[in-house]
């Protein structure tokens, strides 16, 4: 029989030793969130969640109402567990410290509480990603500052696709294991371990219509992939592009590829798109803990320093020949 998530988590505990008991109830209420907004998004128009809040995001993106669901969702979950100190999410402007009638844990959750937003009221797959720190050590009152750490200290991070399947995708520092949502039984059921990346790939992920916008080293490596068996790659790429970076991510993780959300001259003081601290980190530390590999261009994810909370970064993951070629351009 397959083991489930609880399972799962509390073998990582108990015989490897890798998370201590109130990380595993912190990740289960996670999954318990991810499945509650798993039967929002399918009831979609049944459920009169579909369409825009007519509200924006720190980010001054739109929001759709499932977006302000899936933040309350996870927030409303998490919050009273007694394992997290304070949560951050890419719809609110600030933290949320847990309030005091609940008991306060040494835990930061920080989650993108429905990646894919443009792709809800078209029915493709969307997803939740989530990262989790430990709170500093002596520091009684929660602040911003304490969310400020690098991906490399997450100790635990992972994403929820709500695609044709459920499926739950986590590392605690142990390889990846991915889960799929039994709807029978209502639980999270293990279905692949020691999930790996192939370090050689045919297949790139970048929005193209971007292109006469990017910098040299991204317009180089993507001719080279364009200029297919004739050209200096002597082979043919396919492109894909989801528009969730879940969904994008998923499928480099189940058959390798290249993602790419580089810098552009639009916004040339922005140094890129996707948040450090609740997107790229999370999925870096998965790329690699896959075999893959996660960069900026110039250095590794998940040595970035953060200075704020809504910080943005280049994001080039995925196989990690490809990473490595794509980083040289830059470097």
């Amino acid at each position: 029989m397959a083991a489930s998530l609880s399972r799962y988590l509390v073998e990582q505990q108990r015989a490897k030793g890798n998370i201590p008991p109130e990380l595993r109830l912190l990740l289960e209420v996670v999954a318990r969130a991810c499945k509650s907004i798993s039967h929002a998004v399918n009831k979609g128009a049944l459920g009169g969640v579909l369409g825009s809040a007519h509200s924006e995001n720190v980010q001054g993106e739109v929001q759709k109402k499932l977006d302000i669901i899936a933040n309350e969702v996870l927030i409303e979950a998490n919050e009273w567990g007694g394992h997290l100190a304070a949560m951050a999410s890419e719809e609110m402007d600030s933290i949320y410290v847990v309030p005091n009638r609940y008991p306060q844990g040494e835990y930061l959750l920080l989650f993108d509480p429905l990646d894919g937003s443009s792709n809800i009221d078209v029915n493709v797959s969307i997803g939740t990603i989530f990262s989790v720190l430990k709170k500093p050590e002596g520091n009684l009152a929660v602040c911003e500052a304490d969310f400020l750490q690098k991906g490399q200290a997450q100790v635990a991070a992972g994403y929820c696709v709500y695609g044709p399947q459920t499926t739950l995708v986590l590392t605690v520092g142990d390889g990846v294991a991915m889960f799929t949502l039994d709807r029978e039984q209502g639980s999270f059921v293990l279905t692949q371990e020691h999930v790996q990346i192939p370090a050689d790939t045919q297949e790139f992920a970048v929005n193209m219509s971007n292109m006469r916008h990017w910098d040299a080293p991204v317009t180089r490596y993507i001719d080279e992939c364009l200029a297919g068996q004739t050209g200096p790659r002597g082979k043919d790429f396919n492109m894909r592009w989801v528009g969730s970076m879940v969904a994008d991510v998923h499928r480099i993780l189940t058959r390798g590829g290249v993602f790419m959300y580089p810098w552009d001259k639009r916004e040339p003081d922005k140094p890129g798109k996707l948040r450090l601290l609740y997107e790229a980190n999370p999925m870096s530390w998965l790329v690699e803990q896959a075999g893959g590999a996660a960069t900026n261009g110039q250095q590794r994810i998940l040595d970035i320093q953060p200075q704020q909370l809504h910080q943005r970064v280049s994001v080039f993951l995925g196989s990690k020949n490809e990473v490595e070629r794509v980083s040289a351009f830059h470097n």
